[in-house]
């Protein structure tokens, strides 16, 4: 029997925007929910801090293949009612090369407990989305998804060529490793992973091997991954400068706009008869979230969409909900700031991609909020590595002291403008630190040029709406039960 793909991909938003219960009700309602594993680690470790008052994660926990880590991880995070809203959240440690076997069990964990959740009670399919700039949690992140049985895998922000034969080794609870971009390194760098190693006494069997998609920004990327790859490659999603989140680089030397945001052209637009040369299924995105375009790109060859933005703010996403409703409001009632709700922000994230942040007033979209903030990088996730004089691998950040990236060997000029993303986006998700002298971290919000389309979700007099109000809406369905794909998933 053939698969059949589901035709809506929902965005895989971090940190956890694209959190489980987003994920679960897209899946319910017949497509593909994705859950982000950005900063998952962090994620699990600050909701056991803030006592997982439903008891989800400690469920979840209870099905993890190795009980005593589980037992390892609520001894060190849980606290019974949660923590105060004044005490700073407990840090686990930055990753590195050779990471920590408790952070990589952490990570594991972390990881098994968002799809599992996601796939709890139902026989929708799931993915799990991570970005390949994050390079150093991914095996973990990887082996936690599969463990929980992750039906797709989606990979962005990079060129994900090892991915697939990283998956088929870690389906076979294999050792697996991933090669580190170093700065300056005269030789190769490898970080690893080995099931065997980090579960411990735990009896390992065999595991699905899940769809791989990644996300691809032109026709010859795709081409290159689907025949350079290390393994099976089982479609795309071709991504455009309008998505929220971070973009790809225009392509050629970077001019700017009289808004200062990077112009994109025709090198950028992507042939859609080349992708359907390729004989993979792809789906569309940014700015393709109606059932207009998505019938549009279908009758020209495309599978489906993905949409991302009108799913971050609906009723079940992890963005908190005093900011929802601040953005909602603002977007269904206000005219647009001048330049419009969205700014493409050439310099503001680490990773040196563009980075879009809805103009929200309160978050560190307002430079000025952003300029009274006192630079710090304790969570690390887009860190770089580079060799140090004497040999040895060190991680840097642009957003942390420009004091220390400068000793670190980096330019100040990388500095100048970028912002803490990681601290921001956990804020967005309300688990923002509390900084020495009492500061609390503020949020920035992203999303997508298409933002203005919620006020085509929303209900007259009503400011909130569920994701599935939103598959309905894109796929043109009146109320009711959806379809699901079928199941029948390839093991190898």
């Amino acid at each position: 029997m053939q698969y059949t793909h589901p035709i809506v991909i929902q965005g895989g938003m971090g940190i956890s925007v694209s959190d489980w219960r987003l994920a679960k009700t897209v899946s319910q309602a017949g497509q593909l929910g994705v859950v982000s594993g950005t900063a998952i680690n962090s994620v699990l470790a600050r909701r056991l801090q803030d006592g997982d008052l439903d008891g989800s994660c400690r469920r979840a926990l209870k099905s993890f293949p190795s009980q005593n880590i589980a037992q390892k991880i609520l001894d060190t995070y849980f606290i019974e009612g949660g923590k105060s809203p004044q005490q700073p959240y407990k840090r686990p440690p930055m990753f590195s090369i050779d990471s920590p076997k408790a952070l990589l069990q952490l990570t594991v964990a972390a990881c098994f407990v968002e799809v599992w959740l996601a796939r709890e009670g139902h026989d929708g399919v799931v993915g799990l989305n991570l970005l390949e700039k994050i390079l150093l949690p991914n095996l973990a992140c990887l082996y936690g998804g599969l463990l929980a049985g992750v039906d797709y895998v989606i990979m962005g922000a990079g060129i994900p060529r090892e991915i697939p034969g990283v998956l088929d080794l870690l389906s076979e609870n294999k050792k697996a490793h991933l090669k580190v971009s170093v700065t300056g390194a005269s030789e190769e760098v490898l970080t690893y992973f080995d099931p065997q190693d980090i579960m411990e006494d735990t009896n390992l069997a065999p595991l699905k091997r899940p769809f791989f998609i990644p996300i691809v920004s032109s026709s010859t990327l795709a081409a290159n991954l689907k025949k350079k790859s290390t393994g099976r490659v089982d479609g795309f999603i071709v991504e455009g400068p309008l998505a929220g989140g971070h973009n790809a680089p225009p392509r050629g030397p970077l001019k700017l706009n009289d808004k200062g945001e990077p112009i994109y052209g025709e090198r950028d637009e992507v042939c859609l008869k080349e992708m359907v040369a390729l004989d993979l299924p792809f789906w569309m995105a940014g700015n393709y979230a109606t059932p207009e375009k998505l019938h549009e790109v279908r009758t020209l060859g495309a599978h489906g969409i993905q949409a991302g933005t009108l799913f971050a703010l609906s009723n079940e996403s992890g963005v908190k909900k005093e900011l929802k409703e601040k953005t909602l409001h603002a977007i269904a009632t206000q005219a647009a700031p001048p330049g419009g709700w969205i700014f493409t922000d050439p310099r503001s994230s680490p990773t040196g991609f563009p980075f879009k942040a809805v103009r929200i007033p309160g978050s560190i979209s307002e430079e000025s909020i952003y300029l009274a903030r006192k630079r710090i990088c304790d969570l690390g996730y887009l860190r770089h590595a580079y060799q140090k004089e004497d040999g040895s691998i060190g991680l840097r950040c642009p957003a942390e002291p420009q004091s220390d990236y400068v000793k670190k060997g980096g330019l100040h000029e990388d500095t100048v403008g970028r912002k803490c993303l990681c601290n921001a986006l956990l804020a967005d998700v309300g688990m923002g630190q509390i900084q020495a002298g009492g500061y609390e971290e503020a949020s920035l919000l992203t999303a997508g040029d298409d933002l203005n389309n919620i006020t085509r979700i929303l209900k007259k007099g009503e400011m909130s709406y569920s994701a599935k109000d939103v598959v309905m809406y894109l796929l043109d369905l009146e109320p009711g039960p959806l379809q699901q794909p079928q199941k029948n998933l390839p093991q190898n």
